[in-house]
């Protein structure tokens, strides 16, 4: 069972986003299920930084279409984005150098800032696009 799952809740009714959200989730429940099964460091380090890949290409397209349309959050919601970049490649650097071990907690950290920045953040920009055209 995955640890999320999409639900129409989290559609920011725009397609290239919402797909991109998809595939989180996908990454996060890779994780998860690796994690369940007992995978070595090195196949979980190797999920981990496919997931941390994604997030950062993801939140620069976000970002691009703040910048293309003027959304005037911008700076604020990049702000958020950059702070959980920077989490992510802790965890990356504390996991390689062996100082932690993934566990649930940094799993679960994972899956509810995803779904809180999407329900909260995240929804706040898609009225603004959806009304300049971008579905």
């Amino acid at each position: 069972m995955p640890i999320v799952s999409w639900s129409d809740n989290l559609s920011v009714k725009i397609k290239e986003v919402d797909d991109q959200h998809r595939q989180l989730i996908d990454q996060i429940n890779v994780l998860h299920d690796a994690m369940k099964q007992r995978k070595g460091s090195e196949v979980v380090g190797s999920i981990i930084a496919r997931l941390a890949d994604y997030t950062q290409r993801h939140f620069m397209a976000e970002e691009q279409l703040f910048s293309k349309y003027g959304y005037i959050e911008a700076a604020r919601h990049t702000r958020e984005h950059n702070a959980f970049i920077d989490k992510v490649a802790s965890f990356q650097k504390d996991f390689a150098a062996g100082r932690i071990t993934l566990s649930m907690d940094v799993l679960t950290f994972l899956k509810e800032w995803l779904v809180t920045h999407i329900q909260t953040t995240d929804k706040k920009y898609a009225p603004f696009l959806n009304a300049k055209g971008v579905s």
